[in-house]
């Protein structure tokens, strides 16, 4: 299906001008989509990579005589039917994800955006991010995706030690990671994002941290701290699993953690999420829809979604699954105008348990107003406010249920998953009583 490509660079040329507009601070996150709203965030998997790295099990596939031309048509055609069927009317950011996008064409990025843009409203500042590995990723090739619409870049560095890079299973050198980045920044200021592992086999926390402060030296206001995860399957974890390499040090691993964040506050950054870390306002727009559970459209082979049908009369919110494995997606494609493999209703409870898990992730956490737009009858004071193991974890600093809502604390950042066993139990046996407790909203 061929679009009128007038419009398609339009919308570029006035992203690019509200690029240069967009605000140098910004002290919150970006505002809230509301449940069973027309917006959404939109999330295109690009199934392809060079090769397959030793710690990855994501859904990706080695390019073997890849149409792309075909694959362009079917990422298109879907988009326009999940919006269709969603109702959705706005789309606020466009994450081009894999994989390794930025193995594709930047043809195949401008078609999807002028199809969104055609079947949506896609403001002329929305986030549209490509994730990019250095060694496809030239400047020329840059700089052909930032005139197809891309605006922000997020880089897979992992780490600028060549031994840990080999270990990885990476394509790329430090030093082709260091020029990617130079790159990117010269053509996108202030809109990179830089990937950084920790947690390796052998890993040790001197070693790591000198090169995160030499990173901080050249990179920019972005930067995602992520732990090594052994998964069944991957080369890493045989490798481990038979003595090959020592297994991960959990320890090390969390004091990397701690000491990495502790450096990154220092040079500026604020701490928005678990992972991410930002300052001069760079958060990512996109991600900050997952965390606040807004909707999200997943298009492409493997892809996740959740949103209310309402273009089909939908009232439930669904998590929806894309057809794994690229052939089998893309007849489905062509036969059904989408790829859906799976559709899963959420009832109330698994929506207000993904709320909270989600929103504790970030350093606003979940505030009273943005909880009532998903349960309006049960409040955080009714769920939160009487309980023993909510009061200790606020004296021992971890957690904090005040005026504006419930967070953790910075240090409580570092500890959720234990602490949210706690909440998360707490909710599920408030939903069976569903009898709010007479608790004063001091």
């Amino acid at each position: 299906m061929a679009f009128p490509r007038a419009q398609a660079r339009g919308w570029v040329k006035a992203a690019k001008l509200a690029q240069r507009r967009r605000p140098a601070e910004d002290t919150g996150g970006p505002q809230s989509p509301a449940p069973g709203s027309q917006r959404a965030a939109l999330y295109v998997h690009w199934p392809y990579c060079e090769k397959r790295c030793s710690y990855c099990n994501f859904n990706k596939y080695i390019p073997r005589g890849v149409d792309e031309a075909a694959l362009r048509r079917c990422l298109v055609t879907e988009a326009q039917t999940l919006l269709r069927l969603s109702g959705v009317r706005r789309v606020e950011s466009v994450f081009f994800g894999g994989g390794t996008p930025s193995l594709a064409s930047p043809q195949t990025v401008a078609a999807v955006l002028e199809a969104v843009a055609q079947a949506a409203h896609l403001p002329a500042d929305s986030e549209v991010t490509l994730e990019v590995n250095p060694t496809s990723a030239s400047g020329s090739r840059l700089a052909a995706f930032g005139a197809a619409g891309v605006n922000r870049l997020s880089i897979g560095l992992q780490s600028l030690d060549d031994t840990e890079l080999q270990l990885l299973g990476r394509t790329h050198s430090a030093s082709d990671a260091l020029q990617t980045l130079a790159e990117a920044q010269r053509l996108f200021p202030g809109r990179v994002s830089v990937d950084l592992m920790l947690g390796l086999p052998a890993q040790q926390v001197g070693p790591w941290l000198r090169r995160l402060q030499d990173l901080l030296r050249c990179c920019d206001d972005h930067v995602s701290l992520y732990q090594l995860s052994l998964e069944r399957g991957t080369a890493l974890f045989t490798q481990v699993q038979q003595g090959a390499l020592p297994a991960p040090d959990p320890e090390l691993a969390a004091e990397m953690y701690q000491e990495g964040r502790a450096v990154l506050r220092e040079a500026g950054f604020r701490q928005y999420e678990v992972s991410n870390f930002a300052r001069n306002g760079a958060l990512s727009t996109h991600n900050w829809t997952y965390w606040q559970c807004g909707q999200y459209l997943g298009v492409g082979p493997g892809a996740h979604g959740r949103f209310i049908p309402q273009g089909a009369g939908g009232h439930t919110r669904e998590a929806r699954i894309q057809t794994l494995e690229p052939d089998n997606w893309m007849k489905e494609v062509m036969l059904f105008g989408h790829g859906t493999r799976r559709r899963i209703p959420l009832s109330e409870l698994e929506l207000l348990e993904e709320v909270l898990a989600m929103g504790l992730r970030t350093d606003v956490g979940i505030t009273h107003q943005h909880w009532q737009q998903f349960e309006p009858q049960l409040t955080l004071w009714d769920l939160f406010g009487a309980s023993k193991e909510v009061k200790w974890l606020q004296e021992q600093g971890l957690l904090l249920l005040d005026h504006r809502g419930l967070r953790c604390s910075w240090e409580g950042l570092a500890v959720l998953d234990s602490l949210l066993l706690s909440l998360l139990s707490r909710l599920q046996e408030a939903w069976q009583q569903k009898t709010p407790s007479s608790v004063p909203r001091g």
